[in-house]
C-alpha cells in the first residue's frame, strides 16, 4: 500500500490534492515522508561504518531526516499562510496545503531512489568532508525533481487564480531558507568517525550558509 501510495505520488496523481478525506490524506503523505526519510537517513548516517558506536549514528541519522523535512515544512507554513491572507488566497490554502505536502513525499521518496548512489559514494571515498558535500549534492538534486512535482500539484490553483504563481515562488524561498538553517542546527547527519557520536553538537548554533561556503572551499583546495 505504502508503494501504491509513492507511485500515485511521483505521477502526480490528483487525489493528494483533491477535496474530501483532507486529514486522512495528509496523514498518508506525512507517513511517506517519515518512511522514506528515515530509509535515506539511515544510508547518510552509515558512513564510516554500522557497528559499534557508529551504529547509533545510523540510528539518528534515520530520525533526523524526517525530522528535517517535516520540521522545516511545519515552520514555514505559518509565514506562508500570512502571505496567502495579504494576497486574498486564504481559501485556496487547504488546498495549497495539500499539493505542498505531496511535493514534500514526492522530494522524500526522489531521495530515498538515491541511497545506492550514497551507498556506492561511500564505498569508494573515505573524505568526510566530500560525503557532506556528497549528500548536499543529493538533497539538491531531489529538491530540483520535486519542483516539476510541485509545479503540476499547483496547475489547478495557478488556473484558478495567476497569484498562486507568485505565491509557489514565495514558499519555495521561505523553505529553502528554513531548510538550510535547519539542517544547520540538526547537524550532524553523517558524522565524523574521528568523533564521538552525538545527535546534536554543541554549537549547534551559527550561520549554515557561511560554514558550507567554507566547507566547500577547504575541499576544493585539496
Amino acid at each position: 500500500m505504502m508503494l501504491l501510495y509513492a507511485d500515485n505520488v511521483l505521477r502526480a496523481r490528483p487525489w493528494a490534492v483533491q477535496e474530501g478525506h483532507a486529514a486522512r490524506k495528509l496523514a498518508q503523505l506525512g507517513l511517506l515522508v517519515a518512511a522514506f526519510g528515515i530509509t535515506y537517513g539511515a544510508v547518510m548516517g552509515s558512513f564510516g561504518g554500522v557497528f559499534g558506536e557508529r551504529f547509533w549514528q545510523v540510528v539518528y541519522s534515520a530520525v533526523k531526516v524526517p525530522l528535517l523535512l517535516l520540521g522545516t515544512f511545519a515552520l514555514s507554513l505559518p509565514s506562508f499562510f500570512v502571505v496567502n491572507t495579504l494576497f486574498g488566497l486564504r481559501s485556496d490554502f487547504s488546498h495549497s496545503l495539500r499539493a505542498l505536502l505531496a511535493t514534500q513525499a514526492g522530494l522524500t521518496i526522489i531521495l530515498a531512489s538515491f541511497a545506492p548512489f550514497t551507498v556506492v559514494w561511500y564505498a569508494s571515498c573515505s573524505d568526510y568532508q566530500g560525503a557532506i558535500l556528497f549528500n548536499t549534492l543529493m538533497f539538491g538534486c531531489a529538491s530540483v525533481a520535486a519542483q516539476w512535482l510541485l509545479r503540476r500539484f499547483y496547475e489547478p490553483l495557478i488556473r484558478r487564480n495567476r497569484r498562486h504563481r507568485m505565491l509557489l515562488r514565495a514558499w519555495l524561498v521561505i523553505y529553502a531558507f528554513v531548510g538550510i538553517q535547519m539542517a544547520w542546527v540538526l547537524r550532524p547527519f553523517i558524522g565524523n568517525p574521528d568523533a564521538p557520536t552525538q545527535f546534536f553538537r554543541q554549537d549547534a548554533w551559527g550561520n549554515a550558509y557561511v560554514s558550507l561556503a567554507h566547507i566547500l572551499w577547504t575541499f576544493l583546495g585539496r
